[in-house]
């Protein structure tokens, strides 16, 4: 009975559509910062370019509310974290299996980092889906400048957007001081760095043995799905993200029947950008179906064109479904009470056993 009344709970949720004061605003400027470099890629004949920078304008994403102090040092912050993330993945991709060594040490990192100035969402997801994205390229050195000033770019490009929207916006308006509020000798949040960096590395060496095309899929989909707050979220988000996907996929193998050429390809990459940003806060499993082929085709632009959609859908369906079941356990122990606890004393403990000596 109590798990026929959590079966009805799920599929309740997954008609819930939530209000929210957000304003369009916020997804077209998205749209635009995916946009513009996209159709300037798309104009140039370098697809790949205009990939790597619109990946980069999502740190649009990070803008705050408050003065617009606050705002530009977010954007700034968060604009050298992607770059960061992006030449960290680069830079160890020679060798897979390190590499997922290093994206767990930096996921870990970020998630800390994101924790003690209280970053609010989307908070680490970007910078580790980024991350295991470059984890996964081929290694080409001689392209490293390049690609992490294409990510440079688009990053740039947001922050002169959100500089623009936010003079706008703050016009004539009164803040309050403002303080950057940061959680100090938060020892839980060790424990929770510990237990993210194990499983993006986990999740990602998991990819890796399996040989899938793209195993950066595994640790975006693990990543996605620890972002509930609760576990009753955790498992939510799991459950929601499997039939979003499913869902989306459909939409995808459709839309790839058509043959869309590179333009309506980036074109429908804008329009996808702008309905999830307007989905987001209201509705997680309807966004998940337009997620599905945005980060299709923003991840496989090259492949989209090429592979047969049957293969490419089916693929698609069971790096998800594996790393989503793979964030589901992370999120069952990040959400453990006792572990939590125990974790905590323990941190402590060796804390002060460090100071006596």
């Amino acid at each position: 009975m109590r798990i026929l009344r959590q079966l009805q709970l799920e599929f309740s949720a997954l008609f819930c559509y939530r209000k929210s004061e957000r304003s369009w605003h916020i997804p077209f400027l998205a749209s635009l910062c995916v946009g513009i470099p996209l159709f300037i890629g798309y104009y140039l004949n370098k697809p790949e370019y205009g990939i790597t920078s619109c990946v980069g304008g999502l740190v649009f994403l990070y803008l705050p509310g408050g003065s617009l102090a606050r705002r530009m040092v977010t954007m700034l912050a968060c604009s050298f974290g992607f770059v960061f993330a992006y030449t960290i993945g680069v830079l160890f991709s020679f060798q897979p299996y390190l590499s997922s060594v290093v994206l767990g040490l930096f996921a870990a990192f970020v998630h800390w980092v994101s924790r003690f100035f209280q970053l609010k969402p989307p908070g680490n997801f970007f910078f580790i889906m980024i991350a295991s994205i470059a984890s996964c390229m081929p290694f080409a050195p001689e392209e490293i400048p390049a690609k992490v000033g294409l990510m440079a770019m688009g990053t740039l490009l947001a922050t002169v957007i959100a500089f623009v929207y936010s003079m706008l916006i703050t016009k004539g308006v009164a803040f309050l001081s403002e303080f950057v509020v940061v959680v100090q000798r938060n020892y839980v949040t060790i424990f929770e760095a510990v237990v993210i960096g194990f499983f993006m590395s986990l999740s990602l060496l998991i990819g890796l043995l399996l040989k899938l095309d793209n195993p950066y899929w595994l640790p975006i989909s693990c990543a996605a799905v620890i972002q509930g707050v609760t576990l009753q979220q955790v498992w939510r988000r799991t459950f929601q993200r499997i039939l979003g996907t499913f869902a989306g996929l459909v939409l995808t193998w459709f839309l790839l029947q058509l043959e869309l050429n590179l333009f309506w390809i980036c074109f429908s990459i804008v329009v996808f950008q702008f309905i999830v940003e307007t989905l987001i806060v209201r509705q997680y499993a309807l966004t998940i179906v337009f997620i599905t082929p945005l980060t299709i085709f923003l991840a496989d632009v090259g492949n989209s064109l090429r592979m047969e959609p049957g293969e490419l859908i089916a693929t698609r369906f069971l790096d998800i479904i594996i790393g989503s079941v793979i964030g589901a356990v992370a999120g069952w122990l990040l959400h453990h009470q006792y572990l939590r606890n125990q974790s905590e004393r323990q941190i402590r403990k060796t804390r002060i056993a460090l100071y006596r000596k």
